[in-house]
């Protein structure tokens, strides 16, 4: 009995997160996994090529074991969904930082892959526990929109640096500076009281509507949208920055990064407030065809006008697609949907590099022109999905029709009848 009492104790001591700084800890948590962890070898990989000889070929393989290691932490946390706990949350964090910190070790490709799956991995278990925390805290004022934009915050950090530090700093340096952000930004993710995604099962009424079908139509070309925009996108994250780079200005480089990351931080909340008008489903294809365009410019021109079109149409995209798509699982009643989904975009993001590789050249037009493709082949997937989960919910819907209002909130689409909004 005082056995039980001392961890009753001991688990209320833990110094733990309400409320809307529940949202403000992931930010920073996601800032650093993602954000920096992430993503920050985009802005160092021009820096890399110049002082490491690491070629653009080599840059997407050891991208690529980033991108393998992320899907392996998301395949993980599916499986065992347990161990999203506080205490390998700690493991997971102590991983990313060092794995950065031994970058600096080594220039050769394949010790740097190995170190960027770790990397990978750590970012994907962290950011699966940020996302089902938040979601957990949302009806006590947790932000998803908050937490999300910590991605563009850690982002627009990386550029930041790079185009400060970089002239100081070798890329040794910056990898060691890299880790030192990192862990500094997980501090107050750490008092996060983590917590196991839940998933849910199917409403009541779905059988007897005949709804169970559609439904999970409509999940699978989610799945196969968001399998596509893990390819397309990951193309431009990874070699958007090596492409300003092929013109010779270096500040550019750094400045354009920063603004994807600047464009990043609201678009998560905006795009969601444009989700309550429109629909999540018409307005994640919108969004997914706004980066499709954007991507476009980049192939056509490769100049700095056409980079930084590209970054304020990316940056202001890919993070709103993440959290527009797990919006729309959530309608659609998935089970653990941020692990089983993020798994699937982490197998897009594995296959993005490696289907341009043969392409890379002296110019990068032709990869951005694959990538535009394939976000605008995830646009129409995510357009169907939409399309089909409408008619899922309301069986008589004609093509033209809207989906019938919910008496008790008239001002809202029906699909967000049991959604509390981003705020």
């Amino acid at each position: 009995m005082q056995d039980m009492t001392d961890r009753t104790v001991t688990r209320s001591r833990r110094p733990t997160l309400r409320g809307p700084s529940v949202g403000a800890a992931a930010a920073a948590g996601l800032a650093a996994a993602m954000g920096i962890g992430r993503f920050v070898f985009t802005p160092l990989l021009p820096i890399m090529t110049g002082s490491a000889g690491i070629t653009a070929g080599a840059g997407a393989v050891i991208a690529t074991g980033n991108y393998a290691g992320y899907l392996t932490g998301a395949l993980l946390l599916a499986r065992r969904p347990q161990w999203n706990v506080r205490s390998m949350f700690l493991v997971w964090s102590v991983l990313l930082v060092a794995s950065e910190a031994a970058m600096a070790a080594t220039a050769q490709v394949a010790i740097l892959t190995g170190l960027r799956f770790i990397a990978g991995t750590a970012s994907a278990a962290i950011f699966i526990a940020c996302a089902a925390t938040v979601a957990h805290h949302r009806n006590e004022g947790a932000s998803p929109g908050i937490a999300f934009a910590g991605v563009g915050a850690g982002i627009a950090v990386t550029g930041i640096y790079t185009l400060l530090a970089a002239p100081h700093l070798s890329w040794q340096g910056l990898w060691l500076g890299s880790a030192i952000l990192t862990a500094l930004l997980l501090i107050p993710a750490l008092l996060l009281d983590i917590r196991t995604e839940t998933g849910r099962t199917g409403r009541a009424d779905d059988t007897e509507h005949g709804a169970e079908a559609p439904s999970r139509r409509a999940l699978r070309l989610l799945s196969a949208s968001y399998f596509a925009e893990g390819v397309g996108y990951i193309i431009v994250g990874t070699f958007l920055v090596a492409a300003v780079a092929g013109n010779g200005s270096s500040s550019a480089e750094a400045l354009v990064w920063t603004l994807v990351g600047l464009c990043a931080m609201p678009a998560t909340v905006a795009w969601h407030r444009m989700a309550h008008i429109f629909g999540t489903g018409p307005t994640l294809a919108a969004a997914l065809g706004l980066q499709a365009a954007g991507t476009a410019v980049a192939a056509v021109s490769g100049s700095i006008a056409a980079a930084v079109v590209t970054a304020v149409t990316f940056g202001a995209t890919f993070m709103a697609v993440v959290v527009l798509t797990l919006d729309f699982a959530h309608q659609l009643h998935a089970t653990r949907a941020a692990a089983v989904l993020t798994a699937t975009y982490a197998v897009g993001q594995v296959t993005g590099p490696l289907i341009v590789i043969p392409v890379l050249g002296t110019d990068f037009a032709t990869a951005f022109t694959i990538a535009a493709m394939i976000i605008a082949l995830s646009a129409i997937l995510a357009l169907a999905a939409s399309r089909t989960h409408r008619h899922c919910n309301d069986p008589g819907a004609g093509p033209g029709s809207r989906p019938r209002a919910d008496p008790q909130h008239p001002a809202q689409p029906a699909d967000f009848r049991s959604r509390t909004p981003l705020r």
